[in-house]
């Protein structure tokens, strides 16, 4: 029996989807990212879904329960793979100052060296970018992207505000 065949046009219509587009690219280059990292000893261990938390840690420290939210996870997910990252001693968790229940997820100073060094490495990665695209492409790719932020954020930010409100519809995660 042979697969299903798309409807006619869906294959374009999916191909120039803005979120169709943002997230394979954003997928990929994740993947290269890590796979590339992974190649220098002592990192074989981190995967993909390490990286997807690190970019939502803020530096002076985030809530195990914020970062689930902005990582779209269940807390435990995220609790597991902060555990990883400990366990790799790039994050810890300490007392959160504003309240002492709490705990605040930070990197440890390997893990803060590892930032730098991973930035170093995306640098990297922009430049093969460049001289792929050209500087142009990349440069108003930027940005768009620069400019486009804030207004997603917004978009979401009003999102979990509807969330919140009595009877409003439950975020998942």
């Amino acid at each position: 029996m042979s697969p299903p065949s798309a409807p006619p046009g869906l294959a374009a219509e999916k191909a120039q989807n803005l979120g169709h587009l943002l997230f394979r690219t954003a997928r990929l280059f994740n993947e290269l990212a890590v796979a590339r990292l992974n190649r220098r000893p002592g990192l074989e261990a981190l995967r993909p879904a390490h990286m997807q938390l690190l970019p939502h840690l803020d530096l002076g420290g985030t809530r195990p329960a914020e970062l689930a939210r902005r990582v779209g996870l269940s807390r435990q997910a995220v609790g597991q793979l902060i555990d990883d990252l400990d366990a790799l001693g790039v994050l810890t968790r300490v007392p959160d100052p504003a309240d002492k229940r709490g705990k605040l997820v930070v990197f440890t100073p390997q893990g803060a060296a590892g930032l730098r060094e991973g930035l170093a490495h995306l640098a990297a990665l922009e430049a093969e970018l460049r001289a792929g695209a050209g500087d142009a492409v990349i440069d108003a790719l930027k940005a768009t992207l620069a400019q486009t932020l804030p207004v997603v954020e917004g978009l979401w930010a009003a999102e979990a505000a509807l969330a919140e409100a009595p009877g409003g519809p439950p975020l998942r995660n």
